[in-house]
Parts: C-alpha cells; sequence; structure tokens
C-alpha cells in the first residue's frame, strides 16, 4: 500500500481553480504525500465531458494520486466509479461530501449528503464494491447545519471508507466560522481507520498544532498552501525557516509546469499565483503591474527570476 500512516499524512486539498496538475506536480515534488484532483461531477464523468477528463490528469510525480468525485445517486456513481477504473494511474478514489456551494448541495451532493447519514453510507459502500483502487475515502464536514461528525464518521467506516478527512465546521459555518479541532478530536476517538484534519491550516506551526491537538494522522491543507506551497517542503523537513532560494525553486517550477500544461495561455493563467507569491516583498506592486501587461513565456520567466533572485540574496 502507498499511504503509511504510522507518521503523519500530508495532504493538499482539492481546490477548484488552484490545484489543477501543475500546482500539485509542485506541492508533490516538495514533499506532499498526498494529491488529490480538483472535485469532478460523477454525472460528468458519466456524460464524458472533456473538461473533467483533462482534469483527471496527472504529473508522473504524483505517486499515490487520488481522484474526488461529488454525486448524490448511488447508479450515477456506480457509473462514474467504472469509468475511473478503467484509468489505471488512480490509486484512490475520494468522495466530495463536504462542498457548501448551492449548486452542488441542490444536485444532492456535496454537504447535502451530511443531511442524510443512510444516503451518504450508501454511496461510500457503492464506490467501495464498484472501485478497483487501492483506497476509498470520504471528504466532510462536521454535519450541515449541526454537529454530528462521530455519527457520520462511524457510518463511513462502517460503508468500508479506508480513511475520512474532516473539516472542522458545519455547511452552515460556510469558511468563516471557528474551526472546531475539539470535534475532529473526538471524531478522532470514535472510530479506528484514520482521520485527517482539515480547516483552517495556514502555516507549518498550525499544522504542527493541530496534528498534535486532534491526534489526527494527518492534516490536509488547501488555502494555506496558496501562495505558499513550500509549507509541505516545511513540514517534511521540520524547517519552519525557509530559504528564499527553495521559494524562488517552487515558483520557477510552478510557473514551468503552467507552461508545460496549459502552452502560453499558461502566462495568463500564473497571474492570480504571482499576485499571492509576490505578496508582502518590496516592489510587489509594480511587479505585479508588469506582470499583467506580459503574455511572453521567456520574458516573464526572466522576470520572475531576477524579482525573487533579489528577495533570495537579501
Amino acid at each position: 500500500m502507498k499511504l503509511d500512516f504510522s507518521k503523519p499524512l500530508y495532504v493538499l486539498a482539492p481546490l477548484a481553480g488552484y490545484t489543477d496538475l501543475p500546482f500539485r506536480s509542485v506541492v508533490k515534488k516538495f514533499g506532499a504525500d498526498l494529491t488529490i484532483s480538483e472535485m469532478i461531477s460523477s454525472n460528468a464523468l458519466v456524460h464524458e465531458s472533456q473538461k473533467s477528463y483533462k482534469m483527471l490528469e496527472k504529473s508522473p510525480l504524483e505517486d499515490p494520486y487520488f481522484v474526488q468525485i461529488a454525486g448524490g445517486e448511488e447508479g450515477i456513481v456506480a457509473e462514474a466509479v467504472n469509468r475511473l477504473n478503467t484509468i489505471e494511474s488512480i490509486d484512490g478514489i475520494d468522495l466530495n461530501a463536504g462542498c457548501p456551494v448551492p449548486k452542488v448541495v441542490r444536485q444532492g451532493a456535496g454537504s447535502a449528503l451530511l443531511k442524510d447519514p443512510e444516503r451518504l453510507t450508501k454511496i461510500v459502500a457503492t464506490i467501495k464494491k464498484h472501485s478497483t483502487k487501492s483506497y476509498t475515502s470520504v471528504k466532510i464536514r462536521l454535519g450541515f447545519e449541526k454537529n454530528r461528525v462521530v455519527e457520520l464518521v462511524q457510518a463511513i467506516e462502517e460503508a468500508g471508507a479506508d480513511f475520512v478527512t474532516i473539516h472542522g465546521r458545519t455547511r452552515s459555518g460556510g469558511f468563516k466560522a471557528p474551526v472546531d479541532y475539539d470535534a475532529i478530536a473526538l471524531a478522532k476517538e470514535s472510530v479506528s481507520i484514520p482521520v485527517i484534519a482539515n480547516g483552517d491550516i495556514t502555516d507549518y506551526a498550525k499544522a504542527r498544532w493541530v496534528l498534535e491537538y486532534t491526534k489526527a494522522d494527518g492534516v490536509m491543507i488547501g488555502r494555506g498552501a496558496v501562495g505558499k506551497p513550500w509549507i509541505f517542503y516545511q513540514l517534511k523537513s521540520g524547517q519552519e525557516d525557509i530559504d528564499e532560494r527553495i521559494k524562488k525553486e517552487v515558483i520557477l517550477e510552478h510557473f514551468d509546469q503552467m507552461i508545460r500544461f496549459y502552452g502560453a495561455r499558461g502566462v495568463v493563467l500564473f497571474r492570480k499565483h504571482l499576485h499571492t507569491y509576490s505578496k508582502g516583498y518590496p516592489g510587489a506592486t509594480q511587479f505585479r503591474q508588469r506582470i499583467n501587461e506580459l503574455e511572453d513565456p521567456k520574458i516573464v520567466r526572466e522576470l520572475i527570476e531576477e524579482f525573487f533572485d533579489k528577495r533570495a540574496v537579501a
């Protein structure tokens, strides 16, 4: 088996619009134990959406690699799993039972499943039954409106999931409510399968604290990795202070992967990442303005190198 739960597992969370193949390959190269595709609709897989199939592609570095699916109907989920079975490079299927987006919830998927533990159990069992992959995992929130996480994780364990990731807010808590790490700790005590903690893990110190406090088997980091994907390098190396040269190496690697995957369009798509990477640095405003005017990969790469070089030797 490719996942070792004898030590903390560091997982990159699926984030729509951010955790595409280039970003995942970078965090994998610099320390993440597991990467997961952006959330993909079971319906889209069944209807063979080309965009969704493009999202399934992975970097050779991504080993192990999971695909996250959303779905609220057993039959559709089973068919989607059968499609994924034909793709050899996938090691696990992760069910999203936490997405709070209204469009997803209206379809009975994502966090809508938290209102109906029986249906959630059936869908997890369906994936487990049909999947030929090594792992079946589930990502949940604490509940829909109120905390019922112990009931939910026990149902998920009973359905045959290999591990569960818990975002420490209810669906109604959105992304603003305080994360309830006590609830994650309680859930961890109530099941024998591994539990991964998620929610507001913004830096190295917070990740270490969450692991210690919840006794979780790992942490899943999403927004905390945007703009600082080296958080995985920090966790793996045990070094909170990170050399500016490592940061520069990560940023250039990310840019190169974007161009490789998207072609010249990668320059424009990379702008939002550069805005975050340069935040707080002297001259960042002028740097962003200059980047926003350019589309030539060679020139942009030279500017990135020059801007972050100054910081590396400062």
